[in-house]
């Protein structure tokens, strides 16, 4: 056979491959190649022995992987991001939403920002342990804390797993504030816990809605909720009394930019009280991964949303620069800006924050410990 397994992170796999891989293996997929990521040395390529060997690949598989966490939550001192500190319960997303700025980390691993990000994941089975070892300690200072800023904590796995609801039920038994992103109507399952910490000021929850078209949005974001699920979800939320806002995120310049009005009209009807916006980000090996599948899925524009990208970027995919990051510059990136705000306005987003309380918080006592006196 031409195609040789491999090993890497505990996982057994074909090999990392740069070219295209066939439609029947990565039905419900994001990426359309499995391409080395930046720190390995060689770069593989699939090749046919002649007898239609590759034809024989099964299709791909979600794999997890359980790892016990140390530590839980992440630290952060970014002058631009409004968050000091975040949990991510998984690694890799289901998703397979092709921008996903969380790719690059597979590399980390030795795994593919590719495909492997999507079907190769971690599951941190301890996390609720972890953070309540963490929020224990005295030196502990409540913040609100931010999940989903990097995976979905609510991507299909959470089904089985259940990761994201014990940390929610950590959360709550210790009055800690929480802000919620997610491209998932799973966060519904919570209502129980979300709607009492709503009622004491400790949770919002912000839905990520990148397009209406249900076609796109089924090869943009494979395995997320669809976006009428997603504007949904948010409908319901509010009905329970959980402070719900719309992420039109990313905004892809060319492709999805025309949208921005409307989901935040839809949003807006169905509840939301506020709105934030995030240009198209692509770092490192997503540049590659994104350019891909703009041509296998969007031939007819791809040209042009490059185009757009390097206008909003300097004449790059991306830059990284503080404070520009996010939103881009230039004028394209500018006329988003002002749109983005004008129909903010007129739906009345953003007349003012949700603030959440951090003056409840109750530290827990592990066992072993010293109970408060006071």
């Amino acid at each position: 056979m031409a195609v040789s397994l491999r090993k890497s992170r505990g996982f057994e796999s074909f090999p990392l491959e740069a070219s295209g891989v066939a439609a029947e293996r990565r039905q419900g997929r994001g990426a359309t190649t499995n391409r080395s990521g930046r720190f390995e040395p060689i770069a593989y390529e699939p090749t046919d022995d002649g007898w239609e060997s590759l034809a024989e690949l099964e299709a791909l598989r979600t794999e997890v992987q359980e790892v016990p966490a140390r530590k839980i939550i992440t630290r952060n001192d970014s002058p631009d991001i409004s968050f000091d500190r975040s949990i991510n319960p998984y690694r890799g997303c289901e998703h397979g939403c092709i921008y996903c700025y969380a790719r690059p980390t597979h590399a980390f691993l030795g795994l593919s920002p590719g495909l492997d990000f999507e079907t190769k994941l971690f599951a941190k089975t301890n996390a609720a342990e972890a953070l309540e070892r963490e929020l224990a300690d005295p030196k502990y200072r409540v913040r609100t804390m931010a999940i989903g800023t990097n995976t979905d904590p609510y991507q299909p796995i959470e089904r089985r797993y259940r990761i994201m609801r014990r940390i929610l039920e950590v959360l709550s038994e210790t009055n800690h504030p929480v802000g919620i992103v997610t491209k998932s109507a799973l966060v519904l399952r919570d209502l129980d816990i979300l709607k009492p910490m709503a009622e004491r000021g400790l949770v919002k929850v912000a839905l990520s809605v990148t397009t209406l078209d249900r076609k796109l949005a089924r090869a943009m974001e494979p395995r997320a909720s669809t976006p009428g699920k997603r504007l949904e979800t948010i409908a319901r939320l509010n009905d329970a009394g959980v402070p719900t806002s719309v992420m039109v995120a990313p905004v892809l310049p060319g492709l999805t930019d025309m949208e921005m009005e409307k989901i935040l009209e839809r949003a807006a009807a169905a509840g939301a009280k506020q709105a934030g916006y995030v240009l198209l980000r692509l770092p490192l090996e997503i540049g590659d991964l994104f350019t891909e599948w703009l041509k296998a899925n969007c031939p007819d524009r791809a040209n042009r949303v490059l185009s757009l990208m390097r206008s909003t970027r300097g004449g790059k995919l991306y830059d990284a620069k503080w404070n520009e990051r996010m939103v881009g510059d230039g004028p394209f990136a500018w006329m988003i800006g002002r749109r983005f705000e004008i129909a903010a306005a007129r739906l009345g987003l953003n007349k003012r924050s949700t603030n959440l309380r951090t003056d409840l918080f109750t530290r827990p006592v592990l066992r072993g410990q010293q109970l408060a006196l006071f």
